[in-house]
């Protein structure tokens, strides 16, 4: 069976081509330059309470996936686009939606339940979700391979940096803390989004004349990184010498540090610190602070291995108490093992379909 997956990210597309041993059989920047698939994933951030294992699309499903496009809307509308632009290119496929929220339906209720009024929370189903769920599940699984440990045996600190970025506390391989919430924009300072603020901020400006819409396309698309130096690009920043660059670095790192801390605090502990998403993977100044930040816990990095890393590595000094490990993002492979889980059977030639 090969898959084309499809990865709609907040400031990318990626699609690849992979077969049964989940090796890449083609990339492309379009559908039309890619061979015809066996089946089709496409990667959905939210799929509210009714959808976190992977479904076969049909109407109902993009429906309800519809009716969630305010808790996502960087990523939803370019997920729903991506169903119909896989339809029109490859007619008769099964499409399979694969949610990142899937990873965190472990979150103990401590860690998953906001204190807000019982009715709110039970007739509009407010809790923490959490996102970026393919990439920490794949970056556990690597981490156990790569130290040849059963990753049930670790307490992994998973940080996807990106334009969106989130951390996850993994213990017992199973997510039991993380920093995005009921939407992708709490946590992390980020590319354009703010992460956590005082929720009385929003409120205040709409009290004082802003129209909602303003506030959420702010907090959404001009906030974080672009707001305190125009842009959301990192590597840009880092060019720079002026003030407005040095406090958006200064704030980045601020709450990425505090962030890792109260993660390490849900495990009671840390094994493996790990890096993976865009900048995760290569921004190797960005592993260097918060890796000097995080010195207290036993985080001590190889500067040579951290600076020449190619791929995933363990980039951790000898002797490091805590693991340090580079992993490249694989969420097509979560992608496909989720079309594979919904689609066996169902095949022409294979029992079961209908």
């Amino acid at each position: 069976m090969n898959v084309l997956t499809v990865n709609p990210g907040s400031s990318s597309l990626k699609l690849a081509l992979l077969d049964d041993a989940d090796a890449v059989v083609a990339t492309g920047d379009t559908l039309d330059a890619l061979p015809a698939p066996d089946a089709i994933g496409v990667r959905f951030v939210h799929g509210g309470d009714r959808h976190r294992d992977p479904v076969r699309v049909d109407d109902g499903v993009l429906a309800d996936l519809r009716d969630v496009t305010d808790l996502a809307p960087l990523h939803q509308p370019k997920s729903l686009e991506a169903v119909k632009d896989a339809g029109r290119a490859f007619p008769g496929v099964p499409v399979v939606a694969v949610f990142d929220t899937a990873f965190h339906a472990s979150l103990p209720d401590a860690a998953a339940t906001y204190p807000l009024p019982a009715g709110w929370r039970e007739r509009l189903g407010l809790h923490r979700f959490g996102f970026h769920g393919l990439s920490h599940a794949w970056a556990t699984r690597r981490a156990g391979e790569l130290l040849r440990r059963d990753p049930a045996e670790l307490r992994i600190v998973s940080c996807h940096l990106g334009s969106g970025a989130s951390l996850a506390a993994v213990a017992g391989g199973r997510s039991v803390d993380t920093t995005m919430g009921f939407t992708p924009l709490e946590g992390l300072v980020m590319g354009t989004r703010a992460g956590s603020i005082d929720p009385g901020i929003p409120l205040w400006l709409i009290r004082h004349g802003v129209e909602p819409d303003e506030v959420r396309d702010a907090l959404e698309r001009s906030s974080g990184l672009t707001a305190l130096a125009g842009t959301g690009d990192l590597r840009e920043i880092r060019d720079r010498t002026d003030d407005d660059a040095r406090l958006a670095l200064d704030v980045y790192h601020h709450r990425l540090r505090a962030c890792a801390a109260a993660m390490t605090a849900a495990l009671g502990g840390l094994d493996v610190l790990l890096f993976t998403g865009g900048v995760g993977e290569h921004d190797d100044r960005v592993r260097a602070r918060l890796c000097a930040d995080l010195a207290y816990l036993g985080v001590t990095l190889d500067a040579t291995a951290n600076t020449a890393v190619d791929g995933d590595a363990d980039v951790s000094a000898d002797g490091a108490a805590v693991r340090t490990l580079v992993v490249a993002s694989r969420e097509d492979r979560g992608i496909a093992a989720g079309v594979r889980t919904v689609l066996t059977g169902e095949f022409p030639g294979r029992p079961g379909r209908a």
